[in-house]
């Protein structure tokens, strides 16, 4: 048995619309779960023969835990898809106005920032809370992590989108299935 927690507000997207989402992860996964009202989801391991099928889960529950919707967090069920949390609190601490003002440049003015940041790593990005989600390949996702750290450390946007396009040949040699 393993256990997950998300927050008590995401419980309602991870259940889904009369058990749709719940029904579906567990179809998938082919793992029986159990969801508390707290936020405690408890994965029932031992019904399985795929060892890394709990981990992947475990990955696309917490996934839906840190805000993206259940759809997009199936990535994470792929063998070449990961998870990555960024917390805010270790770039700026505890200071509201900063958190608030980074997740600002994060997202940009109408969204810019993050669109070019999914679009060119093709990775997917959720800012929810304190916390920066990415979903991506073994390749794209230290990309996309990086172009967020630039930002949290202060650089300007350009310097982020001159990174971003300085790795474009670099992800459609991987997107051809070349290792680099």
């Amino acid at each position: 048995m393993r256990t997950v927690r998300v927050a008590t507000d995401r419980v309602g997207v991870l259940i889904g619309k009369s058990g749709e989402t719940k029904r579906m992860l567990q179809e998938v996964s082919g793992i029986p779960i159990d969801i508390r009202e707290d936020g405690l989801v408890i994965i029932h391991e031992e019904k399985t023969e795929d060892a890394l099928m709990p981990l992947k889960l475990a990955d696309v529950i917490k996934a839906v835990g840190r805000g993206f919707n259940p759809e997009k967090a199936l990535r994470l069920m792929e063998d070449d898809e990961f998870l990555e949390i960024v917390d805010l609190k270790e770039f700026v601490g505890d200071r509201t106005n900063q958190l608030s003002r980074i997740r600002g440049r994060l997202i940009g003015k109408d969204g810019k920032t993050r669109r070019i940041i999914e679009d060119l790593t093709r990775c997917e990005m959720i800012i929810y809370g304190n916390t920066v989600g990415l979903i991506g390949n073994s390749i794209s996702l230290p990309i996309a992590k990086h172009a967020v750290e630039m930002i949290l450390n202060g650089s300007e946007h350009s310097s982020v989108y001159h990174y971003l396009e300085s790795q474009r040949p670099r992800l459609r040699i991987a997107e051809m299935g070349f290792d680099i």
